[in-house]
Protein backbone atom coordinates (compact mmCIF):
# COMPACT_ATOMS: atom_id res chain seq x y z
CA UNK A 1 0.00 0.00 0.00
CA UNK A 2 0.83 3.57 -0.83
CA UNK A 3 -0.22 6.40 0.33
CA UNK A 4 0.92 10.26 -1.39
CA UNK A 5 1.36 12.84 1.21
CA UNK A 6 2.10 16.06 -0.88
CA UNK A 7 3.07 19.75 0.60
CA UNK A 8 2.94 18.15 3.96
CA UNK A 9 4.73 18.41 7.01
CA UNK A 10 5.78 16.11 9.76
CA UNK A 11 3.02 16.25 12.09
CA UNK A 12 0.71 15.11 9.54
CA UNK A 13 3.08 12.51 8.38
CA UNK A 14 3.33 11.03 12.05
CA UNK A 15 -0.93 11.66 12.35
CA UNK A 16 -0.85 9.24 8.81
CA UNK A 17 0.91 6.91 10.70
CA UNK A 18 -1.04 6.31 13.56
CA UNK A 19 -4.80 6.37 11.35
CA UNK A 20 -3.31 3.42 8.77
CA UNK A 21 -1.96 1.47 12.15
CA UNK A 22 -5.49 1.65 13.69
CA UNK A 23 -7.42 1.18 10.23
CA UNK A 24 -5.31 -1.29 8.74
CA UNK A 25 -3.41 -3.24 12.03
CA UNK A 26 -0.23 -2.12 11.13
CA UNK A 27 2.16 -2.65 13.67
CA UNK A 28 5.29 -0.75 14.35
CA UNK A 29 6.53 -1.90 17.76
CA UNK A 30 9.00 -4.57 16.32
CA UNK A 31 11.25 -2.18 14.70
CA UNK A 32 14.81 -2.63 15.88
CA UNK A 33 16.20 -0.06 14.14
CA UNK A 34 15.95 3.21 12.27
CA UNK A 35 17.16 3.22 8.92
CA UNK A 36 17.91 6.66 7.44
CA UNK A 37 18.77 6.43 3.74
CA UNK A 38 20.04 10.24 2.64
CA UNK A 39 20.24 10.41 -1.25
CA UNK A 40 19.13 12.03 -4.44
CA UNK A 41 15.35 11.72 -6.16
CA UNK A 42 17.12 9.90 -9.13
CA UNK A 43 18.42 7.23 -7.32
CA UNK A 44 15.92 6.48 -4.12
CA UNK A 45 13.99 4.04 -6.13
CA UNK A 46 17.45 1.57 -6.04
CA UNK A 47 17.85 2.15 -2.17
CA UNK A 48 14.53 1.99 -0.89
CA UNK A 49 14.85 -1.94 -2.59
CA UNK A 50 17.74 -2.26 -1.15
CA UNK A 51 16.46 -1.26 2.09
CA UNK A 52 13.43 -3.16 1.98
CA UNK A 53 15.30 -6.33 1.01
CA UNK A 54 17.87 -5.98 4.36
CA UNK A 55 14.28 -5.17 6.31
CA UNK A 56 13.15 -8.85 5.54
CA UNK A 57 15.89 -9.46 7.94
CA UNK A 58 16.06 -6.45 10.25
CA UNK A 59 12.45 -5.72 10.67
CA UNK A 60 13.18 -1.35 10.71
CA UNK A 61 11.45 1.63 10.07
CA UNK A 62 13.08 3.44 6.67
CA UNK A 63 13.43 7.01 6.31
CA UNK A 64 14.05 8.00 3.11
CA UNK A 65 15.63 11.62 2.77
CA UNK A 66 15.76 12.19 -1.15
CA UNK A 67 16.93 15.80 -1.98
CA UNK A 68 15.71 17.94 -4.70
CA UNK A 69 16.52 20.55 -6.13
CA UNK A 70 17.64 23.58 -3.59
CA UNK A 71 16.00 26.63 -5.49
CA UNK A 72 12.84 27.82 -4.89
CA UNK A 73 10.03 27.84 -1.94
CA UNK A 74 10.52 25.34 0.72
CA UNK A 75 8.45 21.58 0.08
CA UNK A 76 8.34 18.78 1.54
CA UNK A 77 6.11 15.72 -0.18
CA UNK A 78 5.81 12.87 1.35
CA UNK A 79 4.95 8.88 0.53
CA UNK A 80 4.02 6.01 3.52
CA UNK A 81 4.90 2.76 1.85
CA UNK A 82 3.37 -0.45 4.14
CA UNK A 83 2.69 -4.03 3.39
CA UNK A 84 4.05 -5.45 0.18
CA UNK A 85 5.41 -2.59 -1.29
CA UNK A 86 7.80 -1.78 2.40
CA UNK A 87 9.34 -6.07 2.80
CA UNK A 88 9.06 -6.21 6.81
CA UNK A 89 9.53 -2.43 7.58
CA UNK A 90 7.36 0.59 7.09
CA UNK A 91 8.88 3.08 4.67
CA UNK A 92 8.62 6.61 4.41
CA UNK A 93 9.65 8.91 1.53
CA UNK A 94 10.01 12.47 2.30
CA UNK A 95 11.38 14.42 -0.57
CA UNK A 96 12.55 17.79 0.19
CA UNK A 97 13.09 21.35 -1.72
CA UNK A 98 14.63 24.50 -1.18
CA UNK A 99 15.89 25.42 2.20
CA UNK A 100 14.76 22.26 3.29
CA UNK A 101 17.47 20.15 1.49
CA UNK A 102 20.16 21.59 4.34
CA UNK A 103 17.63 20.61 7.37
CA UNK A 104 17.86 16.81 7.24
CA UNK A 105 18.07 16.51 11.11
CA UNK A 106 15.02 18.45 11.81
CA UNK A 107 13.19 16.55 9.35
CA UNK A 108 13.23 13.24 10.45
CA UNK A 109 13.67 13.78 13.95
CA UNK A 110 10.31 13.64 14.80
CA UNK A 111 10.22 10.46 12.93
CA UNK A 112 12.66 8.88 14.48
CA UNK A 113 11.71 5.17 16.27
CA UNK A 114 12.05 6.07 20.19
CA UNK A 115 14.58 4.48 21.94
CA UNK A 116 16.05 2.49 18.65
CA UNK A 117 19.32 2.43 17.34
CA UNK A 118 19.47 5.05 13.99
CA UNK A 119 21.38 3.93 10.78
CA UNK A 120 22.28 6.19 8.68
CA UNK A 121 23.21 5.21 5.04
CA UNK A 122 24.51 6.91 1.84
CA UNK A 123 23.80 4.85 -1.16
CA UNK A 124 25.93 7.45 -3.26
CA UNK A 125 28.24 10.19 -2.82
CA UNK A 126 28.36 10.80 1.25
CA UNK A 127 29.45 14.03 2.83
CA UNK A 128 33.78 14.34 3.03
CA UNK A 129 32.90 14.42 7.24
CA UNK A 130 30.50 12.01 8.41
CA UNK A 131 31.66 13.77 11.70
CA UNK A 132 30.24 17.17 10.90
CA UNK A 133 26.88 16.13 9.08
CA UNK A 134 23.47 16.65 10.56
CA UNK A 135 22.73 13.07 10.45
CA UNK A 136 25.88 11.66 10.79
CA UNK A 137 26.20 13.39 14.12
CA UNK A 138 23.44 11.17 15.48
CA UNK A 139 23.62 8.03 14.24
CA UNK A 140 25.02 4.91 16.10
CA UNK A 141 26.47 3.11 12.88
CA UNK A 142 27.12 5.13 9.66
CA UNK A 143 27.14 2.94 5.84
CA UNK A 144 28.95 5.06 3.07
CA UNK A 145 29.69 3.13 -0.24
CA UNK A 146 32.71 4.87 -1.94
CA UNK A 147 32.49 2.54 -5.15
CA UNK A 148 29.59 4.67 -6.28
CA UNK A 149 31.17 8.12 -5.74
CA UNK A 150 32.42 10.07 -8.78
CA UNK A 151 36.17 9.54 -7.28
CA UNK A 152 36.23 6.41 -5.52
CA UNK A 153 40.25 6.67 -4.67
CA UNK A 154 39.20 10.29 -3.16
CA UNK A 155 36.20 8.71 -1.18
CA UNK A 156 38.13 6.11 0.51
CA UNK A 157 41.16 8.56 1.75
CA UNK A 158 38.27 10.79 3.20
CA UNK A 159 36.93 7.94 4.86
CA UNK A 160 40.41 7.07 6.19
CA UNK A 161 41.26 11.26 7.71
CA UNK A 162 37.74 11.40 8.86
CA UNK A 163 37.24 7.87 10.61
CA UNK A 164 35.41 7.26 13.68
CA UNK A 165 34.04 4.58 15.91
CA UNK A 166 30.68 3.61 13.68
CA UNK A 167 31.91 4.11 10.05
CA UNK A 168 31.80 1.43 7.61
CA UNK A 169 32.06 1.23 3.86
CA UNK A 170 30.19 -1.40 1.51
CA UNK A 171 33.49 -1.62 0.01
CA UNK A 172 34.68 -3.42 2.78
CA UNK A 173 31.47 -5.44 3.08
CA UNK A 174 31.89 -6.95 -0.01
CA UNK A 175 35.48 -8.71 0.78
CA UNK A 176 33.78 -10.69 3.49
CA UNK A 177 34.22 -13.79 1.01
CA UNK A 178 37.49 -12.70 -0.22
CA UNK A 179 38.53 -12.56 3.42
CA UNK A 180 36.97 -15.64 4.55
CA UNK A 181 38.88 -18.13 1.88
CA UNK A 182 42.29 -16.28 2.30
CA UNK A 183 41.97 -17.13 5.73
CA UNK A 184 41.05 -20.59 5.61
CA UNK A 185 43.69 -21.24 2.71
CA UNK A 186 46.01 -19.91 5.50
CA UNK A 187 44.80 -21.68 8.25
CA UNK A 188 45.77 -25.32 6.58
CA UNK A 189 49.73 -26.72 7.07
CA UNK A 190 52.13 -25.80 6.58
CA UNK A 191 52.01 -22.59 8.52
CA UNK A 192 54.47 -20.82 7.09
CA UNK A 193 55.22 -16.64 7.13
CA UNK A 194 53.93 -14.91 4.28
CA UNK A 195 57.42 -12.87 1.96
CA UNK A 196 54.87 -11.11 -0.02
CA UNK A 197 51.62 -10.16 -1.39
CA UNK A 198 50.22 -9.30 -4.77
CA UNK A 199 46.84 -7.59 -4.89
CA UNK A 200 45.22 -7.10 -8.54
CA UNK A 201 42.29 -5.19 -9.10
CA UNK A 202 41.05 -2.12 -11.37
CA UNK A 203 41.88 1.71 -10.53
CA UNK A 204 38.55 2.13 -9.83
CA UNK A 205 37.66 -0.66 -7.34
CA UNK A 206 38.20 0.70 -3.64
CA UNK A 207 37.49 -3.16 -2.69
CA UNK A 208 40.97 -3.89 -4.26
CA UNK A 209 42.64 -1.55 -2.27
CA UNK A 210 41.00 -2.57 1.37
CA UNK A 211 42.23 -5.91 0.36
CA UNK A 212 45.27 -4.74 -0.16
CA UNK A 213 45.85 -2.72 3.25
CA UNK A 214 43.86 -5.86 5.26
CA UNK A 215 46.47 -7.91 3.82
CA UNK A 216 49.57 -5.57 4.50
CA UNK A 217 47.92 -4.85 8.10
CA UNK A 218 47.29 -8.74 9.34
CA UNK A 219 50.38 -10.45 7.63
CA UNK A 220 53.14 -7.80 8.00
CA UNK A 221 54.39 -8.34 4.44
CA UNK A 222 55.04 -5.57 1.57
CA UNK A 223 52.60 -5.46 -0.60
CA UNK A 224 52.74 -4.78 -4.54
CA UNK A 225 49.06 -3.59 -6.02
CA UNK A 226 48.98 -4.73 -9.39
CA UNK A 227 46.36 -2.49 -11.42
CA UNK A 228 43.97 -4.21 -14.22
CA UNK A 229 41.42 -2.26 -16.77
CA UNK A 230 38.78 -0.48 -15.09
CA UNK A 231 35.41 -2.01 -14.38
CA UNK A 232 37.04 -5.61 -13.31
CA UNK A 233 36.95 -5.09 -9.60
CA UNK A 234 38.72 -7.30 -7.21
CA UNK A 235 40.83 -9.90 -9.90
CA UNK A 236 43.39 -11.87 -7.87
CA UNK A 237 45.47 -12.57 -4.90
CA UNK A 238 49.12 -13.77 -4.48
CA UNK A 239 50.86 -14.53 -1.29
CA UNK A 240 54.37 -15.84 -1.32
CA UNK A 241 55.67 -18.56 1.31
CA UNK A 242 58.63 -20.81 1.02
CA UNK A 243 56.75 -23.52 0.14
CA UNK A 244 55.00 -21.78 -2.68
CA UNK A 245 52.60 -19.20 -3.17
CA UNK A 246 48.84 -19.45 -2.13
CA UNK A 247 46.77 -17.59 -5.27
CA UNK A 248 43.43 -16.88 -5.29
CA UNK A 249 41.89 -15.97 -9.38
CA UNK A 250 38.63 -14.93 -10.27
CA UNK A 251 38.65 -14.33 -14.21
CA UNK A 252 35.34 -13.75 -15.00
CA UNK A 253 33.65 -11.67 -11.48
CA UNK A 254 31.51 -15.16 -10.96
CA UNK A 255 33.64 -17.84 -10.00
CA UNK A 256 37.70 -18.46 -8.31
CA UNK A 257 40.35 -20.67 -8.60
CA UNK A 258 42.13 -21.47 -5.53
CA UNK A 259 45.48 -22.96 -6.02
CA UNK A 260 47.92 -24.39 -3.24
CA UNK A 261 51.05 -26.07 -3.07
CA UNK A 262 50.56 -29.50 -2.98
CA UNK A 263 46.82 -29.88 -3.60
CA UNK A 264 43.99 -29.93 -6.34
CA UNK A 265 42.73 -26.96 -7.53
CA UNK A 266 39.57 -26.02 -6.67
CA UNK A 267 36.67 -23.77 -8.22
CA UNK A 268 34.48 -21.19 -5.59
CA UNK A 269 31.50 -19.33 -5.96
CA UNK A 270 32.68 -15.93 -5.83
CA UNK A 271 30.51 -13.67 -7.43
CA UNK A 272 30.40 -10.10 -6.96
CA UNK A 273 27.92 -9.28 -3.89
CA UNK A 274 24.86 -6.85 -4.20
CA UNK A 275 23.80 -4.04 -2.64
CA UNK A 276 21.39 -5.71 -0.62
CA UNK A 277 23.67 -8.33 0.46
CA UNK A 278 26.40 -6.17 2.06
CA UNK A 279 23.18 -3.92 3.83
CA UNK A 280 21.88 -6.76 5.31
CA UNK A 281 25.01 -7.88 6.70
CA UNK A 282 26.07 -4.28 8.03
CA UNK A 283 22.58 -4.20 9.83
CA UNK A 284 23.80 -7.06 11.91
CA UNK A 285 25.95 -5.60 14.02
CA UNK A 286 25.64 -1.83 15.99
CA UNK A 287 28.94 -2.08 17.28
CA UNK A 288 32.15 -0.69 15.75
CA UNK A 289 34.37 -2.33 13.26
CA UNK A 290 37.73 -2.61 15.01
CA UNK A 291 38.98 -4.54 11.84
CA UNK A 292 37.78 -2.10 9.37
CA UNK A 293 39.33 0.97 11.38
CA UNK A 294 43.07 -0.74 12.25
CA UNK A 295 42.87 -1.44 8.32
CA UNK A 296 41.85 1.93 7.29
CA UNK A 297 44.95 3.42 9.77
CA UNK A 298 47.62 0.77 9.55
CA UNK A 299 47.17 -0.51 6.17
CA UNK A 300 45.89 1.90 3.53
CA UNK A 301 48.79 3.70 3.93
CA UNK A 302 51.48 1.01 3.08
CA UNK A 303 49.11 0.73 -0.61
CA UNK A 304 50.48 2.19 -3.15
CA UNK A 305 54.08 2.81 -2.38
CA UNK A 306 54.61 -0.06 -5.57
CA UNK A 307 52.17 0.05 -8.24
CA UNK A 308 52.31 -1.31 -11.50
CA UNK A 309 50.39 -3.36 -14.33
CA UNK A 310 49.04 -6.76 -14.19
CA UNK A 311 51.25 -7.56 -17.29
CA UNK A 312 54.35 -6.13 -15.72
CA UNK A 313 53.46 -8.13 -12.57
CA UNK A 314 53.14 -11.16 -14.80
CA UNK A 315 56.34 -10.87 -16.24
CA UNK A 316 58.00 -10.25 -12.54
CA UNK A 317 56.45 -13.48 -11.80
CA UNK A 318 54.61 -12.25 -9.19
CA UNK A 319 51.25 -12.65 -10.40
CA UNK A 320 49.66 -15.70 -12.58
CA UNK A 321 48.33 -14.84 -15.81
CA UNK A 322 44.04 -14.72 -15.82
CA UNK A 323 43.52 -15.69 -19.48
CA UNK A 324 45.51 -19.12 -18.22
CA UNK A 325 43.20 -19.38 -15.23
CA UNK A 326 40.19 -18.59 -17.20
CA UNK A 327 41.38 -21.47 -19.76
CA UNK A 328 41.74 -24.16 -16.90
CA UNK A 329 38.50 -22.99 -15.38
CA UNK A 330 36.57 -23.59 -18.84
CA UNK A 331 38.33 -26.68 -19.36
CA UNK A 332 37.59 -27.99 -15.21
CA UNK A 333 33.98 -27.02 -16.34
CA UNK A 334 33.69 -28.46 -19.40
CA UNK A 335 35.25 -31.98 -17.58
CA UNK A 336 32.00 -31.50 -15.17
CA UNK A 337 29.80 -30.78 -17.28
CA UNK A 338 30.19 -34.76 -19.04
CA UNK A 339 30.12 -36.12 -15.90
CA UNK A 340 27.08 -34.58 -14.78
CA UNK A 341 25.92 -35.85 -18.74
CA UNK A 342 26.99 -38.97 -17.69
CA UNK A 343 25.14 -39.19 -14.70
CA UNK A 344 22.00 -38.29 -15.89
CA UNK A 345 22.32 -40.98 -18.20
CA UNK A 346 22.70 -43.70 -15.78
CA UNK A 347 20.03 -45.89 -14.50
CA UNK A 348 18.42 -44.80 -11.00
CA UNK A 349 19.15 -47.37 -8.47
CA UNK A 350 16.03 -49.01 -6.93
CA UNK A 351 15.84 -48.69 -2.80
CA UNK A 352 14.35 -51.41 -0.79
CA UNK A 353 11.78 -51.39 1.44
CA UNK A 354 13.98 -50.27 4.25
CA UNK A 355 15.34 -47.46 2.08
CA UNK A 356 18.56 -48.73 1.41
CA UNK A 357 20.08 -49.30 -2.18
CA UNK A 358 20.79 -52.92 -2.93
CA UNK A 359 24.24 -53.92 -3.60
CA UNK A 360 25.66 -55.73 -6.35
CA UNK A 361 24.47 -58.83 -7.04
CA UNK A 362 21.51 -58.55 -4.47
CA UNK A 363 17.65 -57.94 -6.07
CA UNK A 364 15.43 -55.36 -5.02
CA UNK A 365 12.69 -55.95 -3.09
CA UNK A 366 9.89 -55.78 -6.15
CA UNK A 367 11.84 -58.46 -8.16
CA UNK A 368 10.82 -62.02 -8.89
CA UNK A 369 12.66 -64.59 -7.99
CA UNK A 370 13.07 -66.09 -11.54
CA UNK A 371 14.43 -62.50 -12.33
CA UNK A 372 16.31 -62.36 -9.90
CA UNK A 373 18.14 -65.68 -10.63
CA UNK A 374 18.99 -64.14 -13.71
CA UNK A 375 20.55 -61.04 -12.57
CA UNK A 376 22.38 -62.30 -10.37
CA UNK A 377 23.95 -64.81 -13.06
CA UNK A 378 24.48 -61.76 -15.23
CA UNK A 379 26.24 -60.09 -12.33
CA UNK A 380 28.60 -62.69 -11.43
CA UNK A 381 29.32 -63.51 -14.63
CA UNK A 382 27.83 -66.67 -15.78
CA UNK A 383 27.87 -68.05 -19.13
CA UNK A 384 25.36 -70.47 -20.01
CA UNK A 385 25.93 -73.86 -20.41
CA UNK A 386 27.39 -76.10 -23.32
CA UNK A 387 27.01 -79.07 -24.54
CA UNK A 388 30.35 -80.21 -23.41
CA UNK A 389 30.19 -79.58 -20.00
CA UNK A 390 26.51 -79.24 -19.22
CA UNK A 391 25.08 -80.80 -16.10
CA UNK A 392 22.07 -83.08 -15.56
CA UNK A 393 20.17 -82.93 -12.80
CA UNK A 394 21.06 -85.80 -10.96
CA UNK A 395 24.83 -83.90 -11.42
CA UNK A 396 26.62 -85.91 -13.79
CA UNK A 397 28.35 -85.16 -16.27
CA UNK A 398 26.88 -85.44 -19.92
CA UNK A 399 28.70 -87.37 -22.85
CA UNK A 400 31.45 -85.72 -24.28
CA UNK A 401 31.19 -85.58 -28.13
CA UNK A 402 33.21 -88.19 -29.93
CA UNK A 403 36.04 -85.56 -30.57
CA UNK A 404 36.26 -85.00 -27.39
CA UNK A 405 36.59 -88.57 -26.69
CA UNK A 406 39.50 -89.07 -29.48
CA UNK A 407 41.33 -85.68 -27.60
CA UNK A 408 41.07 -87.32 -23.99
CA UNK A 409 42.25 -90.81 -25.93
CA UNK A 410 45.46 -88.95 -27.16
Amino acid sequence: MIIDLPSTSTSAINKALIDLRDSGGAVALGRVLTLVVITDDAHAEDAISAANEASREHPCRVLVLARGNKRGAARLDAQIRVGGDAGASEVIVLRAYGPLVEHGETTIVSLLLPDAPIVAYWPGSAPDDLRTDSIGRIAQRRITDSAESRDPAKALEARRTTYREGDTDLAWTRLTNWRALLAAALDQPPYEPVTSITVAGAPDSPSTELLAAWLAAKLKAPVVRARTRRGTGVQSVRLERKSGAVELIRPDATVATLTQPGQPDRRLSLARRQVKDCLTEELRRLDPDEVYGEVLRDGLPQVGKKVMSARDAEHAGKLSGSRGAAARQAAAEAASAVVSEQMKGAPPEQERSDGTSPVAGEAPDSETPKVATVRKRAAAGKKAATPVAKKTAAGKTAPRTRAARGAVGR
